[in-house]
């Protein structure tokens, strides 16, 4: 005789049932609905969900804390790797490297960070470049373009590349050059800055007066910072920096750009560098044509765009990083600086002779 539909489901249940049962279901002692149940209830599934994503809400953070940790460290490692191509620049040559060199005809010179490349592990890359040539001549397209992971902080956002109106394409960058506290540059008189790179100049270690551990080579900055430009003012030499960041503001007017820190190519202020007006990650505030609020940086003109208008800049430190900003002092160690450090010794930290004091109580 064939089992019944009955007898097969029996059969099936039973292998999933204790002996007991079993027997007690043969003998017709248990009805189908008091079978034991062998799956989750609706409401069980519920709770097990809930219990995972309460698990997920407290675990979350702690994961986050930890990768931003990591990406901390990381950062703190590429400032690392700069610095120690600096000393090996400064060893073989006796001076660091320029921060662009202001030629006749010649708009579009190189940076610091090109000018490392070499001691950087990235020689093929340098071996690439003509330096008789600007980096925007289509020779050099192949080089603009590429990725420089030493340049480039983990935690920064926005990792992508700029194309400008000609077709070329840049690779941004997350550490700027300190080219001093305000003034830049003076095409007149080619005076230079007061920070440790200056345009058309290596300055030799020995002119570190401040102190390399009391003085910044590198700061962090943000990719893709919009910037104010070519406003004109001041527009005359040895203009003083603002006493306060109400008076610093106050010079913030021209033409927006939405490129600053997108060229690591590029050897002007608003692109490689950063300047020490205003204290870490403040906000500068400006609002666009558009009525949007933006934080940006300034300069009063482009080196190289006017032959008699000197530049000063407010390239302000900003990092993804909580709490202040990653920044390679001269004498090759890196720390984080705190956003509420006074604006007397941040300044002081950009000044390569200034005579200032820091205290370490002021980096704390």
């Amino acid at each position: 005789m064939e089992p019944t539909n009955e007898r097969i489901q029996s059969q099936s249940l039973g292998y999933c049932l204790s002996y007991p049962v079993r027997r007690r279901i043969r003998r017709g002692q248990l009805l189908a609905s008091q079978y034991p149940r062998v799956a989750f209830t609706l409401i069980e599934l519920l709770v097990v969900i809930a219990v995972i994503g309460l698990l997920l809400a407290l675990l979350l953070p702690a994961v986050q804390r930890v990768r931003e940790a990591a990406n901390r460290m990381r950062c703190l490692n590429n400032l690392k790797q700069l610095g120690i191509a600096l000393h090996n620049h400064h060893s073989q040559l006796d001076r660091f490297p320029e921060a662009m060199i202001i030629r006749t005809g010649f708009t579009d010179d190189w940076s610091v960070q090109a000018r490392l490349l070499p001691y950087m592990e990235q020689d093929n890359l340098h071996k690439r470049i003509n330096f008789n040539l600007p980096y925007s001549d289509p020779f050099h397209w192949p080089v603009t373009e590429v990725k420089i992971p030493f340049f480039l902080c983990p935690s920064d956002a926005k990792q992508v590349i700029y194309q400008a109106s000609s077709g070329q394409r840049y690779f941004p960058l997350s550490y700027g050059a300190n080219l001093g506290v305000w003034f830049v540059y003076d095409p007149v008189t080619a005076q230079r800055g007061d920070g440790v790179f200056s345009h058309s100049y290596g300055t030799p270690i020995a002119e570190i007066l401040d102190g390399t551990s009391n003085t910044v080579a590198f700061a962090e900055v943000k990719a893709w910072t919009p910037y104010v430009r070519d406003s004109g003012n001041p527009n005359t030499p040895n203009q003083p920096p603002p006493a306060d960041i109400a008076a610093t503001l106050l010079y913030v007017s021209g033409s927006l750009a939405s490129n600053g820190h997108t060229e690591w190519v590029d050897g002007r202020v608003h692109q490689t560098a950063v300047t020490f007006a205003l204290p870490p990650n403040t906000r500068v505030p400006f609002t666009d044509p558009s009525g949007n609020a933006l934080d940006v940086d300034w300069n009063s003109r482009r080196e190289h765009h006017s032959q008699t208008s000197p530049t000063y800049a407010i390239i302000t430190a900003r990092s993804y990083h909580v709490g202040g900003v990653n920044v390679l002092l001269v004498d090759g160690s890196t720390r984080q600086v705190r956003n509420s450090i006074s604006l007397h010794a941040w300044r002081a930290l950009g000044s390569r002779a200034g005579g200032e004091v820091v205290h370490p109580q002021d980096l704390q």
